[in-house]
């Protein structure tokens, strides 16, 4: 039987369009580089703790039906996260309301571009409009814990990343009450294994270990030429590209379009930016962090749930409260990445403990007593990815529409990148993409 559509990548937005195409009739084919499938969606278990580590994607963000639908039609179990927020303030650990801090600037921004002024041409990056809004000293503290929250949440440099589009992605956040989190138990993986397990029902084969070097096409076909494991060439009517922003902006360009993208994607590709993140989870014997009394300003941060501080290198670090496990994550967005860069595993993780044994005030060493295991994943390095998520630049509006449109009805285009709901960066909005593109290709049908 002849393949209907190529797909290329197997990640959640692959996978989704995946599913929509072959419930209507299709016959699909997958190709991913990787030896696994998900994507930026990596699940590990921990052997001595028997717990999920993600390496990945981990929180649910709000309830976006895209996640939701499959999560309570497969009875798949969710916590929603809880605990207590706390900063280390100039070197003092206290419980702290963050995000009612970085609030009152980030609604001022929402005031500064709401619908009423969507007309006007004006865009400017997050620290312009900081010193446009609140030049001097004036505020500095929310102004800090603003800037670490776009750079954080958003793994967007402050200094490149569009005040709109952070206005559209905090609106879209609202329609899905994006501030709660939720976890899979299990992980994502398990999230993963619901597609699976619907794909090998349908026979969609996945081809893993499938490098796609060249995707040569014209109207109505398409050649893509792979080395790997597997067949070496694979053709069909059409293709959808779901290849990570990065893979796509690098250069030399690991995958060859035959002919070239059009004009128009590649000056999408130049105003949106892949954000870069380190994360590092640290397994322990015993949640120690529970009894710090001495270290406090007030109780001890036996419900820690986020830590935040201004450390240079991890800002950010969550436990998996309300789950009493012993397992912390730090979190290195941007400028904090970028300090990391081209260091080895080990020094990251060594790096990690003391960014963590200093903000909890404990010694190294003992924090290193405590240590069983730790997990980390460089996506910034790897091919596959080449890193975490995206971001528009300023002057980007309308680029995710521009970069997922498809090409001449033969070329499609998904992934978290081309999401036009606002919610780029998340699962959900890879999944939405993939749905999009899938209805695009069954129109023509």
């Amino acid at each position: 039987m002849p393949t209907d559509v190529l797909i290329v990548g197997a990640g959640v937005a692959g996978l989704s369009a995946a599913l929509e195409l072959s419930r209507a009739g299709l016959h699909i084919e997958i190709l991913e580089a990787r030896d696994r499938i998900g994507g930026r969606i990596f699940t590990k278990q921990d052997p001595t703790l028997n717990h999920p580590v993600e390496l990945g994607a981990e929180f649910i963000h709000g309830l976006p039906p895209e996640i939701w639908g499959p999560v309570q039609q497969h009875k798949l179990k969710v916590t929603e996260v809880e605990g207590d927020m706390w900063c280390s303030i100039d070197d003092r650990l206290q419980k702290c309301d963050f995000f009612a801090q970085a609030d009152k600037i980030l609604e001022a921004m929402d005031n500064d571009y709401d619908d009423a002024n969507r007309g006007r041409s004006r865009d400017e990056s997050f620290l312009d409009f900081l010193a446009r809004r609140f030049p001097g000293k004036d505020h500095e503290e929310a102004k800090q814990w603003a800037t670490g929250y776009v750079s954080g949440f958003n793994a967007a440099d402050p200094g490149l990343v569009s005040v709109r589009w952070l206005v559209d992605s905090r609106r879209a956040d609202e329609q899905i009450e994006g501030d709660r989190a939720f976890h899979i138990a299990g992980g994502y993986q398990k999230l993963l294994d619901v597609f699976l397990k619907e794909l090998k029902e349908r026979r969609v084969p996945i081809h893993v270990n499938t490098l796609v070097n060249a995707i040569k096409w014209n109207f109505g076909s398409v050649e893509i030429a792979a080395t790997g494991s597997h067949a070496t060439s694979f053709s069909a009517s059409r293709a959808l590209i779901t290849l990570p922003l990065g893979v796509l902006q690098a250069q030399p360009q690991p995958v060859g379009f035959e002919p070239h993208l059009p004009a128009e994607k590649k000056a999408a590709l130049k105003k949106l930016a892949m954000g870069k993140v380190v994360r590092v989870t640290l397994c322990f014997r015993e949640r120690f962090w529970q009894d710090l009394r001495g270290r406090c300003d007030s109780a001890t941060p036996r419900n820690l749930s986020f830590l935040f501080s201004r450390d240079n290198f991890f800002p950010t670090w969550w436990t998996q409260m309300p789950e009493p496990v012993p397992i912390i994550t730090g979190w290195a967005p941007a400028k904090s990445a970028e300090g990391l860069a081209g260091m080895t595993k080990d020094a990251i993780t060594d790096k990690a403990i003391q960014s963590l044994s200093q903000l909890l005030h404990v010694d190294k060493s003992r924090v290193l007593a405590q240590v069983v295991a730790s997990y980390s994943h460089d996506w910034d390095s790897d091919p596959f990815s080449r890193g975490a998520y995206s971001y528009v630049k300023v002057g980007g509006e309308g680029c995710q529409q521009v970069l997922g449109s498809p090409i001449a009805n033969t070329l499609f285009f998904a992934g978290e990148a081309t999401d036009t709901s606002g919610h780029n960066g998340t699962v959900h909005g890879a999944i939405a993409s993939g749905k999009r593109a899938a209805q695009d290709i069954l129109k023509l049908q």
